[in-house]
């Protein structure tokens, strides 16, 4: 009897739903504004020095090392050795993950103490001090200069690892909260392939201008700068940290292009109402045990980003080309190669995102790459016994690559957000960044052991990896796709999809507003039998969000 009601009740707020939907479709057709695609811009400049620092040191590695060993030797009459020259050159290339993992550590305290914008304004300026850092190093003869360069960009981009994907995931409409917010990997990905461009001996992978090719960092920090003031801050963080109705009305005026947004502020509010007004600490977070699932979902998905060998590809790719037969020139251009296919997937991934849904490019994503590892594998294992082998291995890295673009290089960057409410997103999404940080930190170092260990068979482990990470997202990740925060944070406190009463009709009469008056009875219809489920049928253990009269909707969801 209960379930008939159940059901009754879901048909019921479907085709609520759907007259709903189309209702917002017809009247809000402008989904992307101006000042909307101005914002994702000003919030996107913050990736770009992620991905334009991992590679602006690869293609000038043997111009540093000569500049580091040179200016030794012009202070102490003699260079380095090749043990200590090699330590060095390590220091310097690895210090940028090491300033990444301490800006990932306090980026959610960072983002909560001066917000999502002005928080990305106040970052930017680290990339300004450590662009000049860099490019002064030879007019000062200080490979010291580089190295603390490195450091403070490397802060910068931890910061804004857990900036920029706050601040996409809370100005964009539900619609396109995915599209915008693969914005942050495409800006990524667009800075590795601008270094390996402008890396090549014919623009700045010169002896003359290698140092203009570090401190090149600095100019999408300038126009960060440049742009953010026009930007309106996050209205979840108005509303939610600073409490500041006007301000998060106004703000989500200007991204909508529109002044009528009470619907969407009923919303914010209802989520605000629900939840904690303080933001969690990292320490509350890690101790609260009903975050604990989504949390561990979100480090998850960050590990699946960094353990599946496509760190190696991207630092190793020169030689990986040449143990597949390339000679070292095609093997540098190939490896360019790799950075367009980064790109042109993450331009067609971005409406991908909210059309396939985030759960399917994901398991698409993973378990293309176990397959395509197994043939990587295979390739290098016998290229030397099977003729054409050699170039079999060199596509299938290729199509490694696109599979990692497909799935774990966005999503991940997506999903953090999106599984928690406003108190603990920070603390939250600056766990699972800190966590990306270490897992890019430890494949860079790690990997080049495991090619010394297993030769040929150097990707087996992350194949093995990579089909664990499948099965764990295929048993334990939700589809977030067009869903609101509430909904997803209701979809990680069980298997079962709970909603308080008030919420329901909350989001009913959101759903009906200036609707026709056959919906408006079927809102009251399902006010009713929520009412009849709640008060006659007693609910097992719920997990209570704000209301201890909850509602069964879908226990579809895996």
């Amino acid at each position: 009897m209960r379930q008939k009601k159940v059901d009754q009740m879901e048909m019921l707020l479907e085709q609520t739903e759907d007259t709903g939907s189309s209702k917002r479709r017809d009247g809000s057709k402008k989904v992307v504004t101006f000042r909307l695609a101005l914002t994702v811009t000003g919030a996107a400049l913050g990736s770009f020095p992620f991905g334009y620092n991992m590679g602006s040191v690869n293609a000038p590695e043997s111009l540093i090392r000569d500049f580091i060993d040179t200016t030794e030797r012009r202070r102490n009459g003699s260079g380095f050795t090749e043990h200590a020259l090699t330590t060095v050159w390590a220091l310097t290339a690895a210090i940028f993950a090491v300033g990444g993992c301490l800006g990932a550590a306090t980026g959610g305290w960072w983002a909560t103490k001066f917000g999502r914008r002005n928080g990305s304004l106040l970052a930017s300026s680290l990339g300004v001090v450590a662009g000049s850092l860099m490019m002064s190093c030879r007019a000062a003869r200080s490979y010291e200069l580089i190295i603390i360069g490195r450091l403070i960009v490397g802060i910068q981009c931890g910061l804004f690892t857990a900036l920029t994907p706050l601040y996409l995931a809370e100005i964009s409409p539900v619609e396109t909260r995915g599209a915008v917010g693969g914005v942050h990997q495409l800006a990524l990905v667009t800075g590795m392939l601008t270094a390996q461009i402008l890396g090549f001996p014919i623009f700045l992978g010169t002896e003359r201008s290698w140092h203009v090719l570090l401190g090149l960092t600095a100019l999408p920090s300038v126009l960060q700068a440049l742009i953010l003031p026009f930007c309106p801050h996050s209205p979840r963080y108005l509303l939610t940290v600073k409490q500041d109705r006007a301000g998060c009305k106004q703000a989500l005026e200007a991204l909508r292009g529109t002044s009528d947004v009470e619907a969407e502020m009923e919303l914010l509010e209802q989520e605000t109402d629900s939840q904690k007004i303080t933001p969690l600490s990292i320490y509350e977070l890690l101790v609260n045990s009903s975050l604990r699932q989504p949390l561990v979902i979100g480090v998850v998905l960050h590990l699946s980003q960094q353990i599946n060998g496509i760190m190696g590809v991207f630092f190793y790719s020169t030689r990986l080309f040449q143990d597949a037969g390339l000679s070292e020139h095609a093997a540098k251009y190939t490896t360019s190669a790799l950075g367009v296919v980064m790109v042109t997937m993450g331009i067609l991934t971005v409406p991908l995102v909210d059309r396939a849904g985030r759960r399917t490019l994901l398991l698409l994503g993973l378990g293309g790459m176990a397959v395509m590892g197994a043939l990587v594998t295979a390739g290098l294992a016998l290229r030397e016994a099977v003729p054409g082998f050699n170039i079999l291995s060199i596509i299938f890295i290729l199509i490694f690559v696109v599979f990692f673009a497909l799935g774990p290089a966005p999503v991940p960057w997506l999903i953090a957000p999106e599984l928690f409410t406003h108190d603990a997103r920070a603390a939250a999404v600056s766990v699972c960044v800190l966590v990306n940080w270490t897992g890019n930190f430890l494949v860079g170092f790690g990997f080049p052991l495991l090619h010394v260990l297993l030769k040929d068979f150097v990707f087996l482990p992350f194949t093995a990896a990579l089909i664990l990470f499948f099965i764990f997202v295929y048993f334990k990740l939700p589809e977030t796709k067009g869903k609101s925060f509430r909904e997803i944070s209701s979809l990680m406190g069980s298997r079962e999809t709970l909603l308080s009463k008030s919420e329901l009709i909350g989001q009913l009469n959101l759903t009906t507003k200036e609707s026709t008056p056959r919906v408006k009875q079927r809102s009251s219809d399902i006010t009713q039998a929520t009412e009849t489920v709640s008060d006659k049928e007693d609910i097992e253990n719920p997990v209570t969000y704000g209301s201890t009269d909850q509602v069964i909707l879908s226990q579809k969801n895996p």
